[in-house]
């Protein structure tokens, strides 16, 4: 019996799989006209993203609505322009930010997590509060709470460190907007660091990156980062010590916007 010979497979194909751009053709030595625009205007949108405004009374009321009383701060980047020229300035707290946290430092907590403005405001202001929503639900599957959540701007990665110390928190989880690319400009990643302090490198972090509608759902973003907050805690290790080993994913939800 003769089996069916499969039709072979075509760039429009590879193209329905995949956001990246490839088989465009060419008009000449050029680009077609179409696939210059969807260029153009992809990249006009990474660029809006960087300095688009960032919603903190928005993603405070979020939290609110979460059973989270969040706490306002600001690096010591002054300004949006200052922001891209220095990134080490988005490591560091202001003083008035930092004066606030160690007079209200309490007793330390299991988790604090911090939702900063990154690179592209827009994805944590379309991603971060619907993502908290179902880590909250899986975190509590193992009894663990969110401590103190904070909303910083002007944030790098880094400032989790100097926040998760003073707060003297034992697990820091910085939700941040990711560098806008051109494929997608809201996406949303997640670093885990055990027991941060400021000088903690990007090996000691896991990170959960691509939460966006073409790339982690909520769900599945949430699973995985539920994991490495509980065995970060048993194993008290985050980055190269601390393989994700979380296995497949759940069965997928509603993805993300």
């Amino acid at each position: 019996m003769n089996t069916p010979a499969r039709s072979p497979r075509s760039l429009l194909d590879l193209r329905n799989l995949t956001p990246a751009r490839v088989g465009l053709g060419r008009a000449g030595a050029s680009l077609p006209t179409e696939a210059l625009l969807d260029f153009t205007l992809d990249h006009a949108r990474a660029r809006d993203a960087v300095h688009a405004f960032f919603d903190v009374p928005g993603i405070i009321s979020g939290l609110k609505e979460l059973g989270l009383e969040a706490t306002e701060v600001c690096s010591r980047a002054r300004d949006r322009k200052e922001y891209l020229r220095r990134p080490d300035l988005g490591r560091m707290l202001d003083q008035a930010s930092k004066h606030l946290l160690v007079r209200d430092n309490g007793n330390g907590c299991q988790v604090a997590v911090v939702i900063g403005d990154g690179l592209s405001p827009r994805g944590v202001n379309a991603q971060a509060i619907e993502l908290l929503r179902c880590l909250i639900h899986r975190m509590a599957i193992d009894g663990i709470e969110i401590g103190r959540a904070l909303v910083a701007s002007g944030a790098r990665v880094g400032l989790g460190d100097e926040v998760g110390e003073i707060l003297r928190a034992r697990m820091m989880v910085m939700l941040i907007g990711e560098r806008p690319g051109l494929s997608t400009s809201n996406s949303l990643g997640a670093y885990l660091t055990f027991a941060p302090k400021v000088g903690r490198s990007d090996a000691e972090r896991n990170c959960v990156s691509n939460i966006h509608g073409a790339g982690l759902c909520y769900e599945e973003a949430a699973f995985r980062i539920a994991w490495l907050i509980r065995e970060g805690l048993a194993r008290e290790a985050t980055g190269v010590a601390l393989k994700d080993e979380s296995g497949g994913p759940p069965a997928i939800g509603a993805r993300s916007s």
